[in-house]
């Protein structure tokens, strides 16, 4: 009944630029907060970026300056604009959402996860 549905991940040479997109579909609650996470062979999932509710956000520090994440709340939709990449930066990206339901209870739901792959 929620699905996260992530686009725009690809192949980009370095110093190039991709837009991240994730949509919760479904109905019967609100958004606590959205965020994008990485993991790369042989590493751990880690935090990119994070848009609580309210409009604040939080970025790890090697995506600091270079990404932004963003929001569209009448779409449920959350962004994140990857400039100035690196071959660092390739991973796959997964959508992490914290939703609050009409019935009080809150789960967490995460995407299937898109492809970065940032290569000359």
């Amino acid at each position: 009944q929620v699905q996260l549905v992530e686009s725009g991940g690809g192949l980009v040479q370095p110093g190039g630029s991709l837009r991240l997109s994730c949509v919760a579909s479904g109905s019967g609650f609100s958004i606590v907060a959205m965020g994008w996470y990485r993991q790369a062979p042989g590493n751990q999932r880690e935090l990119v970026a994070r848009i609580e509710s309210g409009g604040s956000t939080n970025y790890a520090d090697s995506v600091k300056g270079r990404f932004t994440i963003s929001r569209d709340n009448a779409k449920n939709t959350v962004y994140l604009q990857m400039n100035s990449l690196k071959a660092e930066d390739t991973a796959v990206y997964y959508c992490n959402a914290d939703l609050l339901f009409f019935t009080f209870q809150t789960r967490t739901y995460w995407g299937q996860g898109t492809q970065v792959t940032v290569s000359s």
